[in-house]
């Protein structure tokens, strides 16, 4: 079956996603939506960019909507495609409150349309593998993640755009959380959050420094922490570590991997599997076991991936409320953390 899709935003994240469109056979580009006309690949030079979402989205009537957009917008043209018929796939966050978000959930079980929300790492055989060894150690578990990102450029350019409307904690955090919530499968039942404004270049209620914790409610604990800007630090800017008693579960990342490649936010390069167990001359019973990630997908790679979910899901008739249920808890612990830093308060779930 053939699908055409309208695809809005045209920046990183929506230019690899309107490629795999393209590239899939399931898929036709019907149009693509961007407010400027951004300079794209010769692959994608075909096709017309329209500069506004809603005149496009009743003038194609298309059977897919992917919404590439920044954040803000994420939650009305959600809900508006899908009263229009189409089914939606939208980047990370679902939206920018829980309550909008729960609105977009609401929207695709009211008028029967699938809505898929663009967590790549769970389409990414390497995190997959991650959680999957993490699990089988067994918790309560201590989750200790972050990203930061050392920009400039364009790339700060874009940061300030995105911090118009929502913080590194959210942004970045909801792909992390979700990550965690997979392994523990535990709620969160508390979250405290702390943050900077390290640049006069952003709005003076924002922040490009946050962390934040969580509490679950099987005893795990989480640390997070994301950043944005040409300060920050790229020392230790990706950790990815999961503890329990019985042992962790780690991403070693190659020694020159940058702060700022949308490559560097999903390869894994190796995973570092230690078990606690010590034998009776009081040595670890077990040589620490490492996972070579060799071959792993890359960015464009991954989108791919997520698109043929995403006609799968449609053309297979997925169910998809367990999806949808995860993405809006996954933001409901960053909005909190995000709450919290405003507040200065623990915020109870």
């Amino acid at each position: 079956m053939t699908l055409r899709v309208l695809a809005a935003g045209l920046g990183n994240m929506g230019r690899s996603h309107a490629l795999a469109y393209h590239r899939h056979p399931g898929f036709e580009i019907v149009g693509l939506v961007n407010r400027s006309a951004p300079r794209l690949s010769d692959e994608l030079s075909g096709y017309t960019i329209l500069p506004e979402f809603e005149p496009a989205l009743r003038a194609l009537k298309p059977d897919v909507v992917a919404i590439s957009t920044y954040s803000d917008t994420h939650a009305d043209y959600a809900v508006l495609a899908m009263e229009q018929g189409a089914h939606v796939f939208v980047e990370k966050p679902l939206a920018t409150t829980v309550a909008d978000a729960a609105r977009v959930v609401a929207a695709a079980k009211a008028n029967g349309r699938k809505l898929v929300v663009g967590y790549i790492l769970r389409h990414h055989p390497s995190w997959i593998g991650f959680i999957a060894e993490a699990r089988k150690l067994g918790g309560p578990y201590v989750f200790r993640m972050n990203l930061n990102q050392q920009s400039s450029g364009p790339t700060w350019a874009t940061h300030k755009t995105l911090m118009e409307t929502t913080s590194p904690i959210v942004d970045c955090g909801v792909h992390y959380v979700d990550v965690m919530c997979q392994i523990t499968d535990a709620k969160a039942i508390e979250v405290r959050g702390m943050g900077l404004r390290l640049s006069d270049e952003i709005k003076p209620d924002m922040y490009n420094y946050g962390h934040f914790q969580v509490l679950f409610a099987d005893g795990s604990l989480a640390w997070y922490e994301a950043a944005w800007g040409p300060m920050i630090s790229d020392a230790a800017f990706f950790v990815k570590d999961v503890m329990s008693p019985n042992g962790s579960v780690s991403i070693v990342m190659n020694p020159g991997a940058r702060s700022d490649s949308h490559e560097t936010h999903t390869k894994t390069d190796t995973i570092k599997v230690h078990r606690a167990a010590i034998g009776p001359d009081g040595k670890f019973a077990q040589p620490d076991e490492l996972l070579s990630m060799a071959g792993e997908p890359g960015h464009d790679a991954l989108c791919a991936r997520e698109q043929d979910f995403v006609h799968r899901a449609i053309t297979e008739n997925i169910d998809l409320t367990r999806h949808m249920d995860d993405a809006v808890a996954s933001l409901r612990i960053c909005l909190a953390a995000d709450e919290s830093v405003r507040t200065g308060k623990a915020v109870r779930l």
